[in-house]
């Protein structure tokens, strides 16, 4: 008896991976992919129904590999190709990978849409490079009918036989929500459906052919609540929305949450009912925005600060309240979509670590996009909420505490603050000879001193001043001299301008008059309560770098959505960050909801968020003996003892005088301002006054 001819072999070198090795005379390019462990993607499993396999052949002499590529080593297209009607458009000069066979030795590219870990770039959420590694997969297939099956077999049995056949998949096992899918696609569609699997669980079911499955990434704020809805597969982000957190009405910052949850019976049920009913109003928007259905959704991934983080398991946050602020995990939790009231049934939620009592999962997400760990500068990380979370370090170790801001960065507790919505004052300049302010409103494209600006507000009004706004006054009347170091306004100059006017006692300062309604003034409490926040922030800044044995800082970022609007100058004049060349602090916007994304569409960003966090030095401010003194040293705008270095620089700073000498005019001896040139400061609106 004759032996079979054995069939000849060729190289075949895939590129960019640079992965090669031999393959059997017509071995399809899918199949040489899978068992060379090529990044190529596929859905339908070889069938030429998804597209997603095309691959680029390569012509001509590659001396790199040794290899002369010729149009004759692949097979001829067929009908399958010539004929193509599938989900993903064929490009030009492309080929199925599933439907090109290899006839000789060959270089092919696999182009970035072809490659199930892409990397793909998502500005929207700022993120930079990202491999897409998600934590499940699609599979299509074409289940015989039972007749040709072993009799008596399950719809299950034959899809798990399936699997072995078309994917090389076995030992899964159905969650039990997915099993009525599971009989009804094979039941309904001629034996084709496509399944989803995460590690060895089929977690959804459709009939037919399906190639997408989209996740929701959510950071949950003390103030507000946004999400994200990706695409899994490629990562794109297919719709973004945000809300109020409707625990607001509760109270207004973390402590006042936690003080209701005590002093109410099922306090922290109404809490946590309020917040899952709007993460599943947030779910609804997202879909409906992007026109996916909501078993789609397959995964979802929350991050938040640890009384965030609690509510929304629906667990007890009163150990948070007190010290040693204990937490229920500092893991990351894994549960299913419905168990905390978001109705995506085949959906698993992740719930991001946390760092400490009050240095929540948001604050690991934003450590993972920015990657102060993955550097050798050192990065001050800053986000500025109700709660500032403060993270320190570079490769060499990280260091993250906490320090309790209070709202009034947020316009709470001032008494024209408000939040930033259409009508509030964003931006602020005060001219420091006449003291006549000019402003800016949400909403609003013109300066007040533009003939435009009461036209543009007579639709939005001017109704307050938002967070951005209140930094930039307050340093705006220290530069101007109307407020000294201490942070007292200075009653003297009533004489010289309308602006400064008695307030009982003390004096306030009026930001804007209107021409019907009352005035918004800055007073002195609102000047007292901003100088507390500010210095809560600071001495938390100062005490870590004194644990980091480091006296200036290479790069601040500024993170939340209230930092992205912070101008870095006036931050630091009124002395919220340190000094520093005012170049290397930089707002980077939602990082949290950043590293939320990059948590959902990766598996080993997962991984990487969870090795960093447990590797933090946890640093906690109300223990420390230092951080009252430090706190008492920033009470001072800037400060009381740093430097200004880099900032006098920039601008000119009141002159120091301990006995605030004044001229004979009323008004504190200074220098003539310095031109403002280059940073933020006089570039973000073009003239800057």
């Amino acid at each position: 008896m004759e032996r079979p001819t054995e069939r000849p072999e060729h190289r075949v070198v895939f590129s960019p991976s640079g992965r090669s090795g031999t393959v059997a005379d017509g071995t399809t390019v899918l199949e040489a992919a899978r068992d060379l462990g090529v990044d190529l993607d596929s859905v339908c499993g070889g069938r030429g129904i998804c597209g997603r396999c095309q691959i680029v052949p390569g012509d001509g002499d590659h001396p790199k590999w040794g290899i002369h590529a010729a149009t004759e080593h692949l097979s001829r297209p067929g009908p399958l190709e010539t004929d193509y009607q599938g989900r993903r458009p064929l490009g030009a000069g492309h080929r199925l990978g599933c439907a090109t066979e290899i006839l000789g030795d060959a270089v092919l590219d696999v182009p970035a849409e072809s490659q199930i870990h892409k990397q793909v770039v998502r500005k929207g959420v700022a993120l930079d490079d990202l491999v897409i590694d998600p934590m499940i997969s699609l599979h299509y297939l074409e289940v015989p009918d039972e007749a040709d099956d072993a009799a008596g077999a399950s719809a299950l049995d034959r899809i798990r036989t399936q699997l072995a056949i078309t994917w090389d998949i076995h030992d899964v096992a159905p969650i039990f929500e997915v099993l009525p899918q599971l009989h009804t696609a094979l039941t309904y569609q001629q034996g084709e459906l496509t399944v989803a699997i995460r590690r060895d669980k089929i977690i959804a079911a459709w009939p037919g052919f399906a190639d997408r499955m989209v996740g929701v990434a959510i950071d949950i704020g003390s103030t507000t609540i946004a999400g994200h809805l990706v695409d899994l597969s490629s990562g794109e982000v297919l719709a973004t929305a945000g809300r109020m957190n409707p625990q607001i009405r509760f109270g207004e910052d973390l402590m006042s949450r936690v003080s209701y949850a005590m002093m109410n019976v099922g306090g922290a049920t109404a809490l946590t009912a309020a917040v899952q009913f709007d993460l599943d109003n947030l779910v609804t928007e997202l879909v409906d925005e992007a026109e996916v259905e909501r078993a789609q959704v397959l995964d979802l991934v929350l991050v938040g600060n640890p009384i965030m983080h609690h509510l929304a398991l629906g667990v007890d946050p009163t150990p948070l309240g007190q010290s040693p602020f204990t937490l229920a995990t500092s893991d990351a939790v894994q549960v299913r979509a419905p168990k905390l009231g978001i109705m995506c049934p085949s959906a698993r939620i992740y719930v991001a670590p946390c760092i400490a009592g009050h240095v929540g999962a948001d604050t690991a997400a934003a450590v993972l996009a920015e990657g102060p760990h993955r550097s050798d500068a050192m990065q001050l990380l800053i986000d500025v909420g109700t709660n500032a979370e403060i993270v320190l370090g570079n490769q060499d170790g990280l260091w993250a505490a906490s320090s309790p801001t209070g709202p009034a960065f947020e316009g709470a507790q001032l008494s024209c603050g408000q939040r930033a919505t259409v009508g509030a004052i964003e931006r602020v300049r005060i001219d420091p000879e006449t003291f006549e302010p000019r402003i800016r409103v949400i909403g609003a494209e013109v300066w007040s001193d533009d003939p435009g600006f009461a036209a543009e507000t007579r639709r939005t009004g001017v109704s307050g001043v938002c967070g951005s706004g209140i930094i930039e006054v307050m340093a705006e009347l220290y530069l101007a001299g109307i407020i000294d170091a201490s942070g007292v306004i200075r009653g003297e100059f009533a004489h010289r301008t309308d602006r400064v006017v008695a307030d009982e006692r003390t004096h306030a300062y009026v930001l804007h008059r209107p021409d019907d309604g009352p005035e918004l003034r800055i007073t002195q409490n609102d000047v007292r309560a901003v100088q507390l926040a500010k210095a809560a922030l600071r001495a938390g800044i100062d005490l870590l770098m004194e644990h980091a044995g480091v006296t200036e800082v290479d790069e601040v970022r500024l993170a939340g959505a209230f930092g992205a609007h912070i101008d870095p100058v006036h931050a630091m004049v009124l002395g919220l960050v340190p000094d520093g060349p005012t170049d290397r602090v930089r707002s980077v916007g939602n990082a949290a909801g950043a590293g939320a994304v990059r948590a959902l569409v990766s598996r080993q960003q997962r991984r990487e968020m969870e090795e960093v966090v447990r590797s933090i030095t946890k640093i906690e401010t109300a223990t420390e003996p230092r951080f009252q003194e430090l706190f008492v040293a920033a009470l001072a705008i800037p400060h009381g003892s740093a430097a200004t270095t880099h900032l006098g620089a920039v601008v000119d700073l009141p002159v120091a005088a301990p006995s605030q000498q004044t001229s004979a005019r009323g008004r504190r001896q200074r220098p003539a301002r310095k031109p403002e040139v280059g940073g933020t400061f006089a570039t973000r609106e073009g003239t800057a006054r």
